[in-house]
């Protein structure tokens, strides 16, 4: 039957052979049980596609499977006793394991079939975002993610609608909207609601008067309430997250939120690690938690599937108290606001005992009482309505760069230069043992130094200015990687001849950007190294001299926008 079947397999495929590698094709030559003596068991199976979205056939397919027989030496190739008494007992055992995980299985709350239809459908409607992005962030990743934030909440309150016996959309604000494209997105289906962000971008001039974007800095006191909202939404909304439940708890009895958390803020600053056991996610996500039961809410967490790491929410949409108790309420979200900002606050002599904060509970705390009076002399109307917490910073409207990008451009060039000739020079003072392989190579790769050992020739006014900066002197040199490499706290001078070819899968906003920057900026190596570049004019991506230098098309469009 075999044989049979192998024939009328090598009779279909000798009409299609196009399809098929070189060594079926041979074996498809040789008599059935010549197979045998090459040690080949060969199978014919049918297969069954599942339907998809762009692809409607659903006929069988047939596939050959050809396995290689081995003889089992116990090193190589396992021996079949092995397989039977230890491989399936494992297996078995692993796949019986109930491995406990710190968080919530991936899309638990709500329906994953509508969300796999409506994901799709959202997808491919707003996919025309990723061509037309004119922000620097990564348009692929950030397009995609709000799509899938945008189908996690139409699922979750459609199912609220359908639970409360609603017909009436539900209305929304994102707080720390960023790009606003979420915002659209929601806004596009119907919901109404608004963006709130302390900095206006570039792409919110793009959605159209049906998206409503306003640039504001969102402070945590009583001019910031939305008593006729639904829904509070904070997707990585940084300072604001642990403030989002008590603006929700405080703006109406049904008001709503979902927050995303991502950067760790506490309610008046960065948040401070208090256990050791967990990861800081871990720990953020179960303080925000924390805030949401201290302000009233039943919290339900939950794991998106987006492109992102930090992919936990956490919901508040139903209370934990009737209406008539949200005085009493209150009052234990102001004290629970002000005993952890008391418990960070460098303490004094006129201390007292508190049985308030670590591990978002109850231990024992040192409070500064004069603290406690003037947080509620602070709690009286001001000009924008009571102040819920003094100190509280949100962020500047003119975003701060300091990753060494706005440093002087006559800075930078004599730090690389001095770092640079550090490198080179490094390799002449080696023995002659070490720079034989230099010598017959001909091109001066230099030795690579520590960052520590690189900081140690820099004078002291240098670094005093770097460490000014967001990763200080490792950002700076990361910063020109025309030059140099960083590779496990070493810095190394980069040589182009070893650089891995572009992968064919890099999207096709990337390769774009990558062929509009060819030949736009001089090449370091050509004007500074004593041995020239390393590549030939034809293949260096920098200008060999002044007068291979081309345009930015990137500078030409923001020049003139069409």
């Amino acid at each position: 039957m075999l044989e049979a079947l192998w024939s009328d397999f090598s009779s279909m495929i000798a009409q299609e052979d196009w399809e098929m590698p070189a060594f079926i094709k041979e074996l498809g030559k040789e008599n059935q049980p010549e197979t045998d003596a090459l040690g080949l068991d060969v199978v014919l199976r049918t297969l069954f596609p599942k339907s998809h979205l762009h692809h409607c056939s659903t006929a069988p397919r047939k596939e050959m499977v050809i396995k290689e027989n081995w003889v089992a030496d116990g090193i190589v190739y396992p021996k079949t006793t092995w397989l039977g008494s230890e491989l399936l007992s494992k297996l078995a055992k692993w796949s019986t394991e109930k491995k406990q995980s710190e968080f919530k299985s991936t899309l638990s709350l709500i329906s994953v079939a509508k969300y796999s239809r409506v994901y799709q459908e959202l997808k491919e409607k707003y996919k025309e975002m990723v061509k037309v992005w004119p922000e620097v962030t990564d348009p692929e990743k950030f397009v995609y993610e709000d799509v899938a934030i945008a189908t996690y909440l139409l699922i979750l309150w459609e199912e609220e609608r359908a639970e409360k016996g609603l017909s009436k959309k539900q209305s929304f604000v994102d707080l720390g909207c960023g790009n606003g494209l979420l915002v659209h997105i929601l806004s596009n289906e119907g919901y109404p609601g608004r963006g709130i962000d302390v900095r206006r971008r570039k792409i919110w001039d793009m959605y159209g008067p049906q998206t409503h974007l306003e640039e504001c800095a969102i402070r945590p006191d009583d001019s910031y309430l939305f008593s006729n909202v639904d829904w509070l939404i904070g997707n990585h909304s940084d300072e604001l997250t642990p403030w989002i439940p008590v603006i929700a708890a405080r703006s109406s009895y049904s008001c709503c939120f979902f927050v995303l958390p991502c950067c760790f803020f506490d309610f008046h600053g960065k948040y401070n690690r208090r256990q050791s056991q967990k990861t800081q996610y871990r720990e953020y996500l179960d303080f925000v938690t924390q805030v949401g039961l201290e302000c009233g809410f039943t919290v339900e967490e939950d794991c998106l599937r987006i492109p992102s790491t930090k992919r936990v929410c956490l919901i508040g949409k139903s209370r934990t108290y009737p209406p008539m108790q949200e005085d009493r309420i209150n009052k234990q979200r102001t004290q629970y606001i002000n005993n952890r900002q008391s418990c960070t606050e460098v303490t004094s002599d006129k201390t007292v005992r508190s049985n308030q904060c670590d591990n978002h509970h109850v231990v024992n705390c040192v409070i500064d009482q004069a603290a406690v009076l003037e947080r509620a002399a602070n709690e009286t109307k001001t000009d924008g309505g009571r102040v819920w917490l003094s100190g509280f910073q949100p962020r500047e409207k003119v975003e701060q760069v300091r990753n060494c990008a706005a440093l002087p451009r006559d800075f930078v060039d004599v730090v690389v230069l001095t770092v640079a000739s550090l490198l080179l020079n490094a390799t002449q003072e080696k023995p002659w043992g070490h720079t034989l392989d230099v010598r017959l190579n001909t091109w001066n790769k230099g030795e690579s130094l520590s960052l520590r050992e690189v900081a140690e020739h820099l004078d002291k006014e240098t670094l005093k200015r770097l460490k000014n900066e967001y990763g200080g002197l490792q950002t700076l040199l990361r910063n020109n990687h025309q030059v140099f490499e960083v590779l496990n706290g070493r810095v190394h001078i980069r040589d182009w001849r070893e650089e891995k070819p572009s992968k064919r899968t890099k999207s096709e906003v990337k390769r774009r950007f990558s062929a509009e920057a060819f030949k736009t900026r001089l090449c370091w190596f050509f004007i500074h190294h004593p041995d020239g570049c390393s590549l030939t004019s034809e293949s260096c991506p920098y200008a060999h001299g002044t007068e291979e230098l081309r345009q930015s098309q990137i500078m030409k469009k923001k020049k003139h926008p069409q």
